[in-house]
């Protein structure tokens, strides 16, 4: 219900939209609803399109010639003032100011291509043959996102797939439900992606385990939010978390968040059973 809703808001960036609307279209009461979006995405109907226009608003910005009048009043904005006070609150700057200073920043960037992205780095099957960068143009809140691609100039072989991870301790974690969670965009993926997330202890025996391949996106599709959520026990030592590429295309991750969740919030550890089976032995006596 959540990717849904989220791909009716951003085909309807432009229109109005509010919280009866988008409530309706997901068959939810809005007390329901509202309640709902702000446990799994972590912010109010209201936030969440706020910053996506604004988001929208900022690439017009820096890849168009648009007015900035004209800006603010495609994206619901009753004046170019409250767009410049809504603008500068997320941005830090005017609109006109961010406009000039950010165009020059990504001329200097275009020079080169970033390809060590801090605090993250490239593995999988065939890490020679993924590509992480920062992308300025495509974004989905804030100034940049990363992107993860196949650059390989030959057919990929099998299941060769490149992902861009991290990892850190689990000390801090320890007996605790955590999320970790995103916005992706792809672009013609071949096989799957998605984000995994990966709990191990001290000898690296893996204590749990999600990469989303049971639920995972393919094709090309707009930004929407995914998670893993997974339980860390006391004996975990280390926490990996990452998004995976399998096959080509392109996908983008952005806003990204690692945070405690309640028990009401099921774990998606794809280790799990996926079917129900009998809590106890059946027909023992060939005789049912």
């Amino acid at each position: 219900m959540i990717h849904n809703s989220i791909e009716f808001i951003e085909k309807h960036l432009e229109e109005e939209l509010n919280l009866d609307k988008i409530a309706k279209e997901a068959g939810f009461s809005k007390f329901h609803f509202h309640r709902l979006f702000q446990k799994y995405v972590g912010k109010s109907v209201a936030e969440y399109i706020r910053s996506r226009r604004l988001s929208s608003a900022a690439q017009l910005l820096l890849y168009s010639e648009e007015r900035i009048l004209d800006i603010a009043m495609l994206y619901g904005f009753d004046s170019q003032e409250a767009f410049t006070r809504a603008f500068k609150g997320l941005y830090a700057l005017p609109p006109a100011q961010y406009r000039s200073q950010m165009k020059l920043l990504i001329q200097e960037r275009e020079e080169f291509t970033m390809s060590d992205i801090n605090g993250w780095f490239i593995t999988g099957t065939s890490p020679s043959k993924y590509k992480a960068s920062l992308d300025m143009q495509i974004y989905h809140k804030g100034r940049n996102s990363v992107s993860l691609e196949c650059a390989a100039t030959e057919p990929l072989e099998g299941n060769e797939f490149g992902t861009l991870m991290q990892q850190f301790d689990a000390k801090k974690y320890l007996g605790r439900r955590m999320r970790f969670a995103g916005f992706i965009r792809t672009e013609e993926v071949s096989d799957w992606c998605g984000l995994w997330m990966r709990i191990d202890d001290k000898l690296q025996n893996m204590l749990g385990f999600d990469n989303m391949q049971y639920r995972s996106i393919k094709g090309t599709a707009s930004w929407n939010f995914y998670a893993c959520v997974l339980d860390i026990p006391t004996e975990a030592d280390c926490i990996n978390i990452g998004i995976l590429l399998s096959g080509s295309g392109k996908i983008w991750l952005d806003d990204c968040t690692f945070e405690e969740v309640g028990m009401d919030v099921p774990v998606t550890d794809s280790r799990a059973r996926k079917d129900e089976i009998p809590t106890e032995p059946q027909n023992l006596k060939f005789e049912a």
